[in-house]
């Protein structure tokens, strides 16, 4: 089979090598399409993500789908859970496997992801895919489960109004899914402009552009809103996410900074009394929400996948993950 592996930063490199073979309750799947977000342009760009590094070849993805060709659902079309929640620690035994510190997630070291043309993973995790949800957009689920993890950790509520700084693909599920919730007024930002008219195009009643590290202009006389999500991670957005709250409201931390570290204004925070929200992933309920709200048609998925590469291409769909061209970019190790 053929394997895509993150040597280093910069650095990634196609490998033929013999398919796995599946343990004691997995199947093997045949992997379709696997979207590359923001996490893989941090393993992508600097070798590693957080505290964790690429300390031997790595292979990422973690939004994916594809084909059982195992077992008895062989043939069967299903989504990847990527997280392997221990489920016996404290934290998952009260429903949050996102915290479980146990955890296996696909693509992130030791890990290894989706980025080959067949994987092995627990039956258990391989959901189905209802086939309202067509082709590639399978791999816009799990992007679809991070931004409904962040709405309840934002507590939001039909009537209320949200900011989204960073119109990326998981910025947009989130406009998406607020409209689709009931929210009145949606504000978003992003520093591209074809990004900002796709927050537009997704629902947003106000859109504007931003410089790098910057704020729009004139942020500070925009009408303040009930409950915000910083997912660009930089610093800017989120103090721009800090700025546009109302007192008393919320601010939910969704991307991830480049450095490992959050620098903003504590005066902005304490003043207002904001109730800051860090998002870790999602729980599991929220992968099966966002199959459910796709297969009905109440989240679209629609015109988010801008580009595709085969395998074989995957080092130019990084470059385009590193210079933010469209929107998902996603590969496809097979058809």
């Amino acid at each position: 089979m053929e394997v895509l592996r993150l040597h280093g930063a910069n650095d990634v490199r196609v490998h033929h090598e013999p398919e796995p073979v599946a343990a004691p309750g997995e199947e093997l799947v045949r992997v379709t399409a696997v979207g590359l977000c923001g996490s893989d342009l941090h393993w992508y760009e600097d070798g590693g993500i957080g505290e964790s590094v690429v300390e031997e070849p790595l292979v990422l993805g973690h939004e994916l789908g594809g084909v059982v060709i195992s077992g008895p659902r062989a043939g069967e079309r299903v989504v990847v859970e990527p997280a392997n929640a221990c489920g016996v620690c404290e934290f998952c035994r009260v429903g949050n496997g996102n915290l479980c510190p146990n955890v296996r997630f696909l693509g992130h070291a030791p890990v290894h992801g989706g980025l080959r043309t067949v994987m092995n993973w627990p039956q258990r995790l391989l959901l189905p895919a209802p086939d309202s949800i067509e082709g590639d957009d399978i791999a816009l689920l799990e992007p679809l489960g991070i931004a409904l993890h962040g709405i309840d950790l934002g507590h939001v509520k039909p009537g209320m109004s949200a900011g989204v700084f960073g119109s990326g693909p998981i910025g947009l599920l989130l406009i998406r899914a607020l409209k689709a919730m009931g929210v009145g007024r949606v504000i978003a930002t992003d520093a591209k402009p074809h990004r900002v008219e796709a927050a537009l195009v997704s629902g947003a009643d106000e859109a504007w552009p931003t410089a790098v590290d910057g704020q729009p202009e004139g942020i500070r006389d925009v009408a303040k809103v009930d409950v915000t999500f910083e997912v660009a991670g930089e610093d800017a957005a989120l103090e721009s996410a800090m700025i546009t709250a109302k007192p008393g409201g919320r601010v939910v931390v969704v991307g991830i900074p480049p450095t490992n570290r959050h620098a903003f204004p504590a005066g902005e925070v304490r003043r207002k009394g904001l109730t800051v929200a860090w998002s870790r992933r999602m729980k599991a309920i929220h992968m099966l929400r966002a199959i459910e709200m796709a297969d009905h048609g109440i989240v679209s998925l629609d015109g988010l996948i801008s580009a595709t590469y085969p395998l074989a291409e995957a080092a130019k769909a990084f470059d385009d993950l590193v210079a933010r061209n469209g929107l998902k970019i996603v590969v496809k190790p097979t058809e």
